[in-house]
């Protein structure tokens, strides 16, 4: 869920070495060719329009050509929303699952120190953003995943670490 520490994990990764893919990049990316502004409610919008029109997988369709010009053997994805958008990455590889688990009042908490331009700035927003990302489907990739770990009590170095490990075991 968004706050749980992904982007934490994600950055702390490139430093050992992994090549990052941010998918709520991706959709910034797009809106930023549309003249949008980055704010939640407009990358929300567009991110639901681009599934809509491109069908349930359309973010990870979005992040292709990134993978394709990739030559790492080990790509980390950060922000997978749907298993429509794991049969997309399916294509490319191997895809194991770390879903990261945080409470409530920790996500936002996170989400209000972090402060990028479409972080939730209200717990109403917070909210609508939690509903916007299990109406399309966030719960199944968290369910289904390979292996999970909970981010309530940890230092962002911990987090990290455990993170590293759990990969470094798949790839074994």
């Amino acid at each position: 869920m968004p706050g749980a520490g992904k982007s934490t994990i994600a950055e702390g990764l490139k430093s050992k070495g992994y090549e990052i893919i941010n998918m709520g990049n991706a959709v910034r990316n797009e809106a930023k060719k549309r003249n949008l502004e980055p704010t939640g409610p407009n990358l929300g919008k567009l991110m639901l329009e681009l599934r809509e029109k491109n069908g349930p997988g359309a973010v990870a369709e979005l992040v292709k050509p990134k993978i394709e010009n990739s030559s790492s053997e080990v790509i980390i994805i950060d922000g997978i929303r749907s298993s429509p958008e794991i049969e997309v990455l399916r294509k490319y590889g191997t895809v194991k699952l770390l879903a990261i688990h945080a409470s409530t009042e920790t996500r936002f908490d996170f989400l209000k120190q972090r402060g990028r331009s479409d972080d939730p700035k209200t717990k109403e927003n917070f909210e609508e953003r939690d509903d916007r990302e299990l109406g399309v489907g966030i719960s199944n990739p968290i369910a289904l995943s390979d292996d999970a770990i909970s981010n309530n009590n940890l230092t962002k170095e911990e987090l990290i670490e455990l993170s590293f490990k759990k990969i470094e075991e798949w790839l074994k």
